[in-house]
């Protein structure tokens, strides 16, 4: 089976960041969100969209 070195990267830097957090995913999802709010980026939202009602072919 071929193997993409890239994904194996990401699969090996994914394992280890994981692993720095002992594989808690609260705390995870904690560790990202405090680095996404220091990044300085600007986050964009919208408010939900209402969908639009289907057209039934009579």
């Amino acid at each position: 089976m071929w193997h993409d070195p890239i994904v194996e990267e990401i699969h090996k830097l994914r394992e280890e960041y994981a692993r720095q957090l002992d594989f808690d995913i609260d705390a995870i999802c904690k560790d990202i969100q405090v680095k996404q709010a220091e990044g300085g980026h600007k986050l964009v939202s919208f408010p939900a969209r209402k969908p639009k009602p289907e057209k039934i072919a009579a």
